[in-house]
């Protein structure tokens, strides 16, 4: 075919960081928290109300608290692994990178009980094998994999344990039953394409009780501790944070909650992420050279998308890189660790009509190389 002459207005379509909202100025970020501490009335307030319409905007149910803490959706993680694990076997489902990490932070580097249920990539884990007596660990959507969970339907509404779950590239983008989940992590720099650095820790009453009532065996750093002679530090949900974040990264944040907020909130995004992928599912059904890497239509992700072609290696490094070269998209290749393929984010902040743009130059790409 012959070269496409419309390419995506923004070429932007990584998967982390993610790209930035539709109209993003970094000049016209509140920027009245820069130079002052944190700790002050303005930082602490701006930082609380970051928790505030987090919470509001996901819709939480009352009494979960959502709190900012270091290192990301991985330091949020680890925070909650170190200091809530240990009472109870733990049920851990993996079946990509970071969900593997999760598995090995479990099984040699904390002393408890551990039933592993894995997946190759392209596919989920059994999740029938799950206890409700255990804890359990998983991740919602898999970012390097593509494949995410149909539904929560496989926890108990009588699980004993508390569910841990990974959601970082399914926060804003689907529809969750919170109920069912006593931990959530995210990283505000994937879906709503904030900056890095920082993660979101949101806990349930459930979870609440396990951290004040259990106390782990092994030392605790400082970076992880949540809790201060047996009760929970409810500093760090409402905006006193564990160590000095970033306000630029803060305002960055409370721009893209207010963004969502203006397009009409949560749903709004869930619909716009879905209609990017429908392009994607178009495109594929269209050409018998590309496929979904899920196995099962019902668990393709619609924020990571990740897709397999009829090209060596090598031609898929050629086609990534003719692409890059064009302006038409950037960041596009399957993580390291995954099969070789492309990966395209389709979270909200990735505009339909640059989706719709994106296709036909991957099939010009594509036919350039064969």
């Amino acid at each position: 075919m012959s070269q496409p002459t419309v390419k995506p207005a923004n070429p932007n379509f990584s998967s982390g960081p993610c790209s930035k909202r539709p109209g993003y100025d970094v000049a016209k970020l509140d920027l009245s928290t820069l130079g002052r501490s944190h700790r002050s009335k303005i930082g602490k307030t701006a930082l609380e109300l970051a928790c505030t319409k987090t919470a509001e905007l996901l819709n939480l149910p009352e009494g979960y608290r959502v709190g900012i803490v270091p290192a990301s959706d991985t330091g949020a993680m680890e925070m909650i692994m170190w200091s809530a694990l240990g009472p109870r076997q733990v049920d851990l489902f993996a079946w990509e990178s970071f969900g593997r990490e999760w598995l090995t932070d479990a099984t040699e580097q904390l002393d408890i009980d551990v039933n592993c249920h894995t997946a190759d990539y392209g596919l989920l884990p059994d999740f029938s094998k799950v206890n409700p007596k255990n804890d359990v660990i998983f991740t919602y959507n898999g970012t390097t994999s593509g494949v995410k969970v149909k539904n929560l339907d496989w926890i108990s509404d009588d699980q004993e344990g508390i569910v841990i779950c990974d959601a970082t590239s399914a926060v804003f983008a689907m529809d969750m039953d919170w109920k069912k989940l006593d931990v959530v992590t995210f990283s505000w720099q994937k879906v709503l394409g904030g900056e890095g650095a920082h993660g979101v820790l949101i806990l349930s009453p459930k979870a609440v009780e396990r951290l004040e009532s259990y106390v782990p065996q092994w030392p605790m750093p400082k970076i992880f501790r949540l809790t201060n002679n047996g009760k929970l530090i409810e500093g760090i949900f409402e905006g006193a944070t564990i160590n000095t974040p970033s306000m630029l990264c803060v305002a960055d944040y409370l721009d893209a909650l207010n963004w969502v907020e203006s397009i009409g909130g949560q749903s709004e995004a869930i619909k716009r992420s879905h209609a990017s992928l429908d392009v994607i599912k178009e495109f594929v059904a269209q050409n018998d050279w590309i496929d979904f890497l899920a196995e099962d239509s019902q668990t393709v992700s619609n924020t990571s998308v990740c897709l397999k072609l009829d090209l060596n290696d090598d031609q898929i490094k050629a086609l990534i890189k003719l692409l890059a070269d064009e302006n038409v998209a950037l960041d596009i290749g399957a993580y390291k660790s995954a099969p070789s393929g492309l990966r395209i984010w389709c979270g909200v902040t990735v505009q339909t009509e640059d989706i719709k743009a994106l296709m036909p130059w991957i099939k010009w790409a594509r036919d350039s190389l064969v």
